[in-house]
């Protein structure tokens, strides 16, 4: 589901802990309905978050299963604006922390005691989840977070606009800048990644057949095939053939379906709204390979649902968690199927989810299916913003991607150590 519920915010930057949880101070004012709500007879009560997705319809989904629970009343912090990780983050600094909160995958959380290991709960249920969810999840055997959708990520394109321009889906990344050159004319750019261009940062490392973080969390990006594909991007920019000023980021699908680009990258969240608007003219690949021999990527985001380990309900809150995104699979299908499409991690919804049966959304199952990569739980807020900078300077400033690529592996490095010795 799209992060946006209000003016500009980019969906990755929830992804962003901000400074660890020890450098943030009191909790900023929060948006949404502060209110009690849902059911339970028992006098207890749990606080959830919940980032404002965009979608018609998810806040009050969210309400209604909590109502739905007789164990407790539970109470949904619906937060709005821009900075959703950095609100959360100092509210767990405070005695108004919530219960149960959504993020992803966070090193930092789990090396802090803040969230607690769910092995006793998901493990009855564990060979039903996506292997590559449970993994994501996993640090010295335990499994922190339950998973609630997955979010595959990939180009969508207007049909008609490549027929007209003579161009063909491309292949390579080579082909990728070729496309948007030719589909470029005085009212459409012919490929639109973001307004920051950092949207594509994962996927642009795993298709020149690189990587974040090898198996012993040691540099992995920093190859040949990784510089020339920032020399790609680099050519894109300076060309003039890339959207960069698009009214809303590349989460919302308004570039693609105004007509201001000819491709997109978007996430499969978005999908039905792109449908309803054109129809048969709508398309998906995968990023394309940068590399000789290496794969496309789909990048897979998504959200899951953590418990606060420092929190005064620890116990209950896990059988909140247990309730809802394990037991409740009306609930958990409904997620991920009723708000924009989404990807269930459990594999027996899946294979009932009928909407992603056929056309394009199993098109996008495919794609997710064969090329699908996810979030490397070491890869923390600060290594993210070294490689963004990548981008910035080496793409956007014109600096040598060598020089650039260096400099990111002085910040990340030094990361390393912090986490690893």
């Amino acid at each position: 589901m799209s992060a946006l519920s209000s003016s500009n915010w980019d969906r990755r930057s929830v992804l962003r802990a901000a400074a660890g949880l020890a450098a943030l101070g009191p909790l900023a004012a929060c948006g949404g309905n502060t209110g009690r709500e849902g059911g339970g007879s028992s006098g207890k009560g749990l606080v959830q978050y919940f980032h404002a997705y965009g979608e018609a319809g998810t806040q009050e989904a969210i309400k209604r299963y909590a109502k739905a629970y007789d164990e407790a009343r539970v109470t949904t912090q619906w937060i709005t604006g821009t900075n959703f990780e950095s609100k959360l983050f100092s509210s767990l600094l405070t005695d108004n922390a919530p219960d149960v909160f959504e993020f992803h995958p966070q090193l930092q959380l789990i090396k802090s005691g803040q969230v607690a290991p769910l092995d006793d709960i998901i493990d009855p249920v564990k060979d039903d989840f996506n292997p590559a969810d449970i993994k994501s999840h996993t640090v010295d055997g335990k499994v922190y977070g339950v998973r609630m959708i997955d979010d595959p990520q990939f180009f969508f394109y207007r049909k008609s606009m490549l027929e007209k321009a003579g161009v063909d889906v491309p292949q390579t990344l080579e082909e990728l800048a070729e496309a948007a050159d030719k589909l470029t004319t005085d009212k459409v750019k012919g490929l639109f990644i973001g307004n920051s261009m950092v949207s594509t940062n994962y996927a642009l490392v795993w298709a020149a057949g690189a990587d974040q973080l090898n198996d012993k969390n040691e540099i992995a990006y920093h190859t040949d095939e990784v510089v020339e594909a920032l020399k790609i991007y680099r050519k894109m920019f300076t060309s003039g053939h890339l959207l960069l000023d698009a009214p809303a980021d590349y989460w919302d699908p308004s570039a693609l379906v105004q007509g201001l680009t000819a491709i997109q990258w978007c996430g499969m969240w978005a999908m039905p709204v792109m449908q309803k608007a054109l129809g048969d003219d709508l398309g998906i690949f995968p990023f394309p390979s940068a590399a000789s021999g290496a794969k496309p990527a789909v990048y897979n985001g998504g959200w899951s649902m953590f418990v606060n380990a420092k929190g005064k309900n620890v116990d209950l809150a896990k059988e909140y968690v247990k309730w809802l995104w394990i037991d409740q699979k009306k609930y958990q299908e409904d997620w991920a199927l009723s708000y924009g499409f989404h990807i269930p991690p459990r594999t027996s919804i899946a294979e009932s989810a009928t909407k992603l049966k056929s056309g394009l959304p199993a098109e996008g199952v495919k794609l997710f299916t064969d090329y699908g990569r996810f979030d490397n739980i070491s890869w923390t807020q600060a290594m993210i913003t070294a490689f963004e900078e990548v981008i910035a300077n080496s793409v956007r400033k014109g600096t040598n991607p060598e020089k650039a690529l260096d400099a990111a592996d002085t910040k990340v490095n030094r990361e390393l150590k912090k986490l690893f010795g």
